[in-house]
């Protein structure tokens, strides 16, 4: 009865239909690594473990209070805008950017900590200013929102940049903000295109032409692109099935385990794989703003749709990347990818999700 009582209070914080949805997907990444690494147990053991600590993120997450969430806002953005200021004066160069602090034991990327550290300021702040909320408190919130976006801009890093611009306008947009300012915004944005193409490095330019035409440098910049397309178009309809890809299996596609596991997917199972992941892709995201709709307080509500809306920006700019309708940016695909710092990120995110959701009750702090 003891044990049956701890497992009952241990799981009243998940919310079975979007842990089941996650729990599907994350099968699926599972028999898709095995596939892309060619059955490699050292990288199937290390995407298990993977799996593990994520799940153990997801589960922690889902147990702190809103409350308490609320209480690390401020301390977790400003632990991250530091960390990004220690990067630009002493971070470790790799491949001619500085992302990576050294702190002797380990390296850490500052830039992923952000991920969910703006979108929780931001979510706070607009939270304390809903009763009085003034175009001046949008421009603060959008002030919070540049400061670590610019930091991360200059690394260089601008796909991170632009995913954590994209998770902060989304709690900012939800949290009122008038679509005058928005109307008027985008015209800038148009406006200053041809003076940003200017500003972006040239490695930057160079993958927004080489997406325009891979086939320019097939060899060189084009390469990964064109391989990518290759196997999403191979695998037809139905697929070449599991383990039988000859683009993966045969060397031709890059990145197989990371960047470009959608290919390799797209490859075996073919058009009814890809259609049943997007699927599985549209209930998580469904299910997550049903959470993000029945959350009891604006904080709740502008946090979970947030983290949800950006789950989704990440897989369409990945399935974008490998499909050669978008730059590549380095993007993985949520909870497929190989690798720990995405997969982590992403179910303590869902975690943050089942907390808002089963935690009625919410003392303004």
């Amino acid at each position: 009865m003891l044990v049956k009582r701890l497992l009952k209070r241990g799981v009243a914080h998940l919310d079975p239909p979007l842990a089941g949805l996650l729990g599907l997907l994350l099968l699926l990444s599972l028999a898709t690594v095995y596939s892309a690494s060619g059955g490699d147990p050292d990288k199937v053991l290390a995407h298990l473990t993977n799996m593990g600590v994520a799940l153990t993120a997801l589960f922690l997450a889902s147990h702190i209070p809103p409350q308490r969430l609320m209480q690390f806002a401020l301390p977790a953005y400003a632990v991250g805008l530091l960390l990004l200021v220690a990067v630009e004066l002493v971070g470790d160069v790799v491949n001619g950017a500085q992302r990576w602090l050294n702190l002797g034991v380990t390296r850490i990327q500052p830039s992923e900590l952000m991920r969910l550290a703006v979108p929780l300021m931001i979510a706070w702040y607009l939270h304390h200013k809903q009763e009085i909320l003034r175009p001046l408190d949008h421009a603060v919130a959008i002030g919070l929102l540049l400061v670590p976006v610019a930091l991360i801009i200059h690394q260089p890093d601008l796909g991170t940049a632009l995913l954590i611009a994209t998770s902060g306008f989304f709690v900012i947009y939800l949290g009122g903000l008038s679509w005058r300012v928005l109307a008027g915004a985008a015209a800038l944005l148009v406006l200053a295109a041809p003076f940003a193409w200017h500003l972006l490095h040239g490695y930057q330019r160079q993958r927004i032409l080489t997406m325009l035409d891979p086939s320019s440098d097939p060899l060189g910049a084009g390469y990964h692109i064109i391989q990518s397309t290759i196997a999403v178009g191979s695998g037809g309809v139905a697929g070449k099935g599991w383990m039988n890809g000859t683009q993966t299996h045969l060397d031709f596609l890059p990145e197989r385990t990371t960047d470009f596991i959608f290919a390799v997917y797209s490859e075996e199972f073919g058009l009814i794989g890809n259609f049943l992941l997007l699927l599985l892709y549209g209930a998580i995201i469904f299910r997550g703003l049903v959470l993000a709709a029945g959350a009891p307080t604006l904080f709740g509500r502008l946090m979970s749709a947030s983290l949800v809306l950006t789950f989704f920006i990440y897989a369409f700019v990945n399935m974008g990347m490998v499909s050669g309708i978008l730059p590549v940016v380095g993007v993985p695909l949520p909870l497929v990818s190989y690798g720990g710092t995405s997969m982590v990120t992403v179910l303590f995110g869902f975690g943050i999700v089942m907390s808002v959701a089963t935690h009625k009750k919410l003392v303004k702090t």
